[in-house]
């Protein structure tokens, strides 16, 4: 299947059915040789509970599956560009961000720019399902003073809401699970309509520490590594506002633009993913200590591994702390689970479209979801 280059988010192509189970090895540190990649047919089958759930920009669709890589379903059709996920057990919920919504009638035949991509997508949005697909409501509409390029999101079922970052709107947002109250907490540079702003200043992904209350979220940057992770507290210190924050901390700087972020509460430990840039940690999953070494110099930081390498932009993560693995995306069509430290990586599904979130959720029966309106792949 031919895969739609850099940004494959905007092109919409139908989604491949095919499921292949792959296995590699990688050192933990370092730039990671791949090992011979081999079918893993003779794997056991999958016996740990647990249920994936993930988005083809693609095919704008939301997808779920086994943490094995069996029982995939298309649970419902995204209103626009998926990105972002996040799921609500308790009240048998997903929300998706849409980084887009297509406009009708629209000219253009794609491509930067207002005579482009921004004539034929307007603003996202984020949308809401039943875990079986069914009842698919917008959440937060279309519109560039609600949100204007959601990418990537969490939830925090403590206050009951919504985070996500807002890419071309240059903010980190949140609203209440209904979608009302939308709040910009961290503003890093202002829209001008009709232009994109400079990439540096992109939101793009999002983890929360609840512990602590503190929020954590990567600016992409572009080619040139130039991007970042930073964090701050989940609410606007007293008498300052969004855009002139004195507690924002750079945790790193001049990645290459790292997009979605896991948190290892227990261990102060951070995931994120790279979907390009250059250098040995492009298009990689990488960790490193959320809490950095004193005096450390945020663009020289010497404690990051580089767990996998090799993705075809790397996008989704998210860590299944229990039984100490975690799964992440790319645009090639691709989800991978591997152990914490990067061994053992295996391609779960592959040919799936145009990957971004996901978002493993502990607990759950397998092959749990099926409902009449689910399809099955």
């Amino acid at each position: 299947m031919s895969w739609i280059g850099r940004r494959a988010g905007l092109a919409i192509a139908g989604l491949g059915a095919s499921a292949i189970l792959l296995a590699m090895l990688f050192s933990a540190s370092g730039a990671p040789a791949r090992s011979k990649r081999k079918l893993a047919g003779a794997m056991a089958p999958n016996t740990a509970t647990g249920r994936l759930y993930f988005l083809d920009t693609r095919g704008r669709q939301v997808m779920s599956a086994n943490p094995d890589g069996s029982d995939v379903k298309m649970l419902a059709q995204a209103g626009g560009s998926p990105d972002g996920i996040a799921v609500d057990t308790a009240s048998g919920h997903v929300y998706w961000t849409n980084m887009t919504t297509f406009r009708e009638n629209a000219d253009g035949e794609g491509g930067p720019g207002p005579g482009g991509w921004e004539a034929r997508f307007g603003p996202g949005s984020l949308e809401r399902a039943n875990l079986d697909g069914s009842n698919v409501t917008t959440v937060v509409p279309s519109g560039g003073a609600l949100t204007y390029r959601p990418k990537q999101m969490t939830i925090d079922l403590r206050d009951a809401k919504l985070y996500w970052s807002d890419r071309e709107g240059m903010r980190v947002m949140r609203s209440n699970l209904d979608g009302s109250d939308v709040e910009t907490l961290v503003e890093t540079g202002q829209r001008i309509e009709g232009q994109r702003g400079d990439p540096k200043d992109y939101c793009v992904g999002i983890a929360l520490d609840l512990t602590r209350n503190e929020m954590y979220w990567t600016q992409r940057g572009d080619r040139a590594n130039d991007g970042s992770i930073q964090r701050a507290s989940m609410n606007i210190p007293k008498g300052e506002d969004s855009a002139q924050r004195t507690d924002i901390q750079v945790l790193f700087d001049g990645l290459p633009e790292p997009v979605d972020l896991a948190l290892d509460l227990k261990t102060r430990t951070m995931y994120w993913t790279s979907d390009g840039g250059a250098g040995p940690a492009a298009d990689t999953v990488s960790r490193a200590a959320m809490d950095p070494p004193a005096g450390y110099d945020s663009a020289h930081r010497k404690d990051q591994q580089i767990l996998v390498s090799g993705l075809r932009e790397g996008i989704g993560i998210s860590l299944d702390l229990s039984h100490g693995r975690m799964f992440f995306t790319d645009l090639g069509g691709n989800v991978y689970s591997a152990n914490l430290d990067g061994s053992d990586e295996k391609i779960l599904l592959s040919d799936m479209g145009g990957l971004t979130g996901i978002v493993y959720v502990d607990g759950a029966p397998a092959g749990s979801g099926e409902a009449a309106s689910t399809k099955n792949l």
